[in-house]
């Protein structure tokens, strides 16, 4: 039986790993096709979004009869509670993508960025791409040094959000409401990227260190 459950487990890791490069993936290609008006790739970007509910549901129903099958405690049981909200996380990191990938194609063939926000809207991409890329690290390698890496590519999202917001309320804005729309939905989605990725790193932190109190101390 415990031979098993280690392969379930194993399973487990396994189906949140290819979550994660799956969010890398929509996140990579999402930014480009916002940043190239590439609405070819924004639709792929959509309709690949099903894929990632998919290794959701399979997450859930792996560790719900984990739960229900082996009744499992200590680390076990932390591991299993974790991957329920890593893979919540991830699908929610997948959904903000697809968003993105929605404001290209609304947009096309005109861009989604207003004139004058380029920088920070490339900035952020970068910056949730790095966060995406160090998430499947993290969950291969379950290094520390990699989730304090996710937590500073979230503080580099929050002030390339507010820069952006500072721009929008400058008196020498001139964008149209669609515009400002865009810019202030563009920056949020980017944003909440990058928190999703600090909730998973502080689950592997708590899996790795088994205090929530200790994660937070890390960053």
């Amino acid at each position: 039986m415990r031979t098993l459950f280690n392969a379930e487990m194993s399973d487990l890791a396994g189906d949140l790993i290819t979550m994660s490069r799956h969010v890398e993936s929509a996140i990579t290609r999402a930014s480009e096709a916002l940043l190239t008006q590439n609405v070819e790739l924004a639709q792929a970007v959509i309709a690949d979004d099903g894929a990632l509910d998919e290794l959701e549901r399979t997450v859930d129903e792996r560790c719900v009869l984990l739960i229900a099958q082996q009744q499992p405690v200590g680390l076990d049981l932390r591991t299993i509670i974790s991957s329920l909200r890593i893979s919540a996380s991830l699908e929610r990191m997948g959904d903000l993508a697809q968003h993105i990938a929605e404001a290209a194609r609304r947009a096309f063939p005109e861009s989604a960025v207003h004139t004058g926000q380029e920088e920070i809207v490339a900035g952020m991409a970068e910056a949730a791409k790095t966060a995406a890329r160090e998430l499947v690290i993290l969950l291969e390698e379950r290094d520390l040094n990699t989730a304090a890496g996710i937590v500073s590519d979230d503080d580099a999202l929050d002030s390339l959000h507010s820069q952006a917001y500072k721009k929008l309320l400058s008196a020498e804005y001139d964008g149209t409401v669609q515009e400002t729309l865009d810019i202030a939905l563009l920056a949020r989605f980017f944003e909440r990227f990058g928190d999703h990725a600090v909730a998973v790193s502080r689950q592997i932190v708590y899996l790795v260190t088994g205090d929530h109190s200790g994660s937070r101390s890390v960053f």
